[in-house]
């Protein structure tokens, strides 16, 4: 009640009208954030509390794939700073709307912290690296990815324990199409998801970038086996939990973490060789 209060406080001081949803128009946001730029202190409350429910949305996801030890309150609290740096870094004029630059930064900045926790015990790591060590090898002999029943049974472990670290290690340096990519001379920030969404307002050099960017993203997932192309389908626009996924394609939660972290090496790996291109 008292944040909608406040709210409406904000919204009488700049004469700004709720539409019949509640909400205020994009235009009406840009006058508050144009405001804001200019030195208005009250609207960064304001978008503190507007926005404040994405880091409780991000915070979920995260929960999911990490170790109970980690209290949900906690990535409340380090997604709320990357909240904060996300309002103050915010740039209106990019044509980028701020639930997206938002959601980018919150996760950022809670996988960060989790990072220099450093939560993945050092014996997992090395299991984690016997069994990459494996992978690799058989690739190289086979020329094919190393089903994880003969992973198991070279280490000489159950295929549930394989899953568990890969998913674990995976899960502490995860990579996101919601990653930041810079684009252009001055070093605008985009998602790798949003290079597959409408072009902005870039000169036509930096648009060439992206629809390279957009060209390679294509590309790398017309290429992804079949569970894979469904996992970044599922994640990324139908919203589902890694949980839902898992229950959609009858795999578990650690095997849904598996495909989708696979999927998204393969794209990086093929975002930096156009990256190294473009320089």
């Amino acid at each position: 009640m008292e944040k909608t209060i406040y709210e409406d406080k904000i919204l009488e001081k700049y004469k700004i009208k709720r539409e019949k949803d509640g909400q205020i128009s994009e235009d009406s946001e840009l006058v508050l954030w144009t405001n804001f730029k200019k030195g208005d202190p009250s609207l960064r409350d304001y978008f503190i509390l507007k926005y404040s429910p994405l880091v409780k949305y991000v915070a979920g996801r995260i929960a999911i794939n990490i170790p109970d030890s980690v209290e949900f309150e906690d990535l409340v609290s380090f997604g709320m700073f990357g909240l904060i740096d996300a309002i103050e870094k915010f740039d209106p004029n990019k044509g980028i709307k701020f639930k997206t630059y938002g959601i980018t930064r919150i996760r950022g900045q809670i996988y960060d912290e989790l990072r220099s926790l450093d939560w993945v015990p050092r014996s997992i790591r090395q299991k984690y690296k016997e069994i990459e060590d494996q992978k690799k090898k058989y690739f190289e002999e086979n020329n094919e990815q190393m089903p994880m029943s003969k992973i198991a049974e070279n280490l000489g472990i159950e295929e549930r324990d394989v899953e568990k670290t890969l998913s674990l290690v995976s899960n502490s340096s995860v990579g996101s199409l919601n990653d930041t990519w810079i684009v252009g001379n001055d070093d605008s920030e985009i998602s790798l998801i949003e290079s597959v969404q409408a072009p902005m307002k870039y000169n036509p050099y930096d648009k060439m970038e992206r629809d390279e960017i957009q060209k390679t993203i294509a590309q790398e997932i017309s290429k992804l086996p079949e569970k894979e192309k469904k996992v970044l389908i599922l994640y990324y626009h139908e919203d589902l939990t890694l949980k839902e996924i898992g229950a959609v394609l009858n795999v578990t939660e650690s095997r849904v973490s598996q495909l989708h972290t696979n999927a998204i090496r393969d794209i990086r790996s093929a975002l930096e060789k156009i990256k190294k291109s473009l320089v």
